[in-house]
């Protein structure tokens, strides 16, 4: 059935994250101090209303209409005015599991109180959820600056009874927004002033592709240790550049943490020190010997990208912000600017990619009989008759080199929209796109790696490798059976990147060989235990 996730607006986590992606979470829900905070922000929203005073948003126009004053008569269609005319997304639409995390996301923000929204539009947010009535978001439109405005007023357009969502009877039709309601047995609600503002001023759709691209990024970089670790016993290469000598003297967390698994992963093989470095090599390929250094490199970016996703995912992103009790209690500023998230996104593609890049060059030396110390040429049984893994290694090489293409940075550009006003715009939901992107293709070249590592065991004969290795071999035998004779893999290849993605694969050898290191935030936000007090 499901758990229920309470959320407060400041322990969003990684694991929270997974949860929500994969359905386990069946309903949300807010604490009672989230609650407090909701309604005592609307109070001041409402107060400010009876004063008369003008605030942006509120009782104006948006963007280069800011000046424009709209008489009290009036606010209820500035709100809707403002959904229908944003909706603007085109492109494919978002997956319901990404909309999933967009609707936890936005109430994780909505609950810390600054936002000024109505309690009844936050529990229908809470009820679409519960519901899985799931908006048709398009996955295009939003330059992450004022927020991610078009994609969020397509969600938000389902609250009023308007745009278009996924049926809640599990049938996958999509119906007109009230229509939608109406299946789950639920009303659209009436917007007042503020509320259509504050559910479409935020970041939570760049968040959320980005956020679902680092949760297969975690299964990403454990895979790659274990693609890695099955390449390097396939090429018997020298197990010493894993000693933990070598890394104390250099000690980046994630060169360590890939160095440990590495050894976990060797841990009792039986390919003697005689058999390694075949043909008088003194030291293996890069690709090998620094394993440690890459796969550990990239895990430090993504865990700087993953601890920058989740402040955010535990922030108030839209605008204008109410203070209650200050003395500025609605401030106009732009914390709806996604830069924190572009650069990041940006940085964890070019790690992602770098993962994919790396596992290529393993893949060659498999494959290459000029690289790979005495396997057949392109591990075909009858070479030149057949053509084994040729073009599985040239699979990997394509999807390299699109990475290099989709690893030219979004947040440098920018490109002034809504008359000037918004002049400096961060393009997150561009880097974020195409982080998930590098993420799928690094997940395919790993599969391609995995792939041609099976193949080449088999030519150990006697010389039975490490206990996590084999727990590996045996796993991918499972998918991509050994047989004789040329065949096609493209159905085997999609498959084991589909499990690269999920952390089958890793879970598989952690069975056998004991748990191997993912991304783990240096700052995570903790959730207090029930029933037990906790300092702030």
């Amino acid at each position: 059935m499901g758990s229920t996730l309470v959320l407060d607006g400041r322990r969003f986590t990684l694991a929270d994250a997974r949860a929500v992606l994969a359905g386990e979470v069946a309903k949300l829900g807010l604490s009672p101090a989230a609650w407090k905070r909701v309604k005592r922000a609307r109070g001041v929203v409402d107060a400010v209303l009876a004063r008369g005073d003008s605030v942006y948003g509120v009782n104006t126009g948006f963007g280069k209409f800011q000046s424009v004053a709209i008489p009290p008569a009036s606010l209820g269609a500035l709100q809707v005015n403002l959904l229908r005319s944003h909706a603007a997304g085109v492109g494919p639409p978002l997956s319901s599991r990404i909309v999933r995390l967009i609707l936890a996301l936005r109430a994780n923000t909505l609950a810390r109180g600054h936002s000024g929204v109505s309690p009844a539009v936050l529990r229908l947010l809470l009820r679409l959820y519960e519901k899985r009535v799931y908006p048709v978001i398009p996955s295009q439109g939003s330059v992450g600056a004022s927020g991610d405005l078009a994609p969020l007023s397509h969600l938000a357009l389902v609250l009023i009874g308007e745009g278009r969502a996924i049926a809640s009877d599990g049938s996958l039709e999509i119906l007109p927004g009230d229509a939608a309601l109406e299946r789950a047995g639920l009303k659209p609600v009436t917007l007042r002033p503020k509320d259509a503002l504050g559910l479409i001023n935020g970041t939570q759709v760049t968040n959320a592709i980005g956020l679902e691209a680092l949760v297969r990024a975690h299964e990403l970089v454990r895979t790659a240790d274990v693609a890695a670790a099955m390449s390097h016993e396939a090429l018997r290469a020298s197990v010493r550049p894993f000693l933990p000598e070598v890394h104390e003297v250099r000690p980046h967390p994630g060169q360590a943490a890939v160095a440990a698994n590495m050894r976990r992963l060797l841990r009792g093989s039986r390919v003697p020190a005689s058999h390694r470095r075949p043909h008088g090599k003194v030291q293996d390929a890069y690709s090998i010997r620094c394993v440690p250094q890459v796969h550990g490199a990239a895990r430090d970016a993504l865990v700087h990208a993953l601890e920058v996703a989740l402040r955010e995912a535990n922030s108030t992103t839209d605008n204008p912000l109410v203070f209650p009790g200050e003395k500025y209690e609605i401030v106009s500023a732009g914390n709806f600017h996604a830069e924190p998230l572009a650069l990041a996104f940006d940085y964890a593609a070019m790690a992602a990619a770098e993962i994919a890049s790396i596992s290529e060059r393993r893949t060659e030396s498999l494959v290459n009989p000029d690289l790979s110390g005495g396997l057949p040429a392109f591990l075909a049984a009858e070479p030149g008759l057949e053509s084994g893994c040729m073009l599985v290694q040239v699979t990997a090489a394509s999807l390299v080199s699109e990475n290099k293409v989709l690893c030219h940075p979004a947040s440098v550009d920018s490109i002034p929209t809504s008359g000037g006003q918004e002049d400096h715009v961060s393009m997150g939901t561009h880097a974020a796109r195409k982080f998930g992107q590098v993420v799928s293709n690094a997940e395919q070249v790993l599969a391609c790696e995995l792939y041609s590592a099976s193949r080449a065991l088999q030519y150990l004969g006697d010389l039975r490798p490490g206990k996590g290795v084999m727990a590996a071999w045996d796993a991918v035998r499972r998918i991509a059976p050994i047989e004789r004779g040329d065949r096609s893999s493209s159905t085997q290849l999609r498959v084991l990147a589909t499990l690269v993605g999920t952390g089958w694969l890793a879970g598989e050898v952690e069975r056998a060989a004991g748990p191997l290191a993912g991304l783990v935030p240096a700052k995570a936000p903790r959730r207090r235990t029930a029933g037990r007090k906790t300092k702030a």
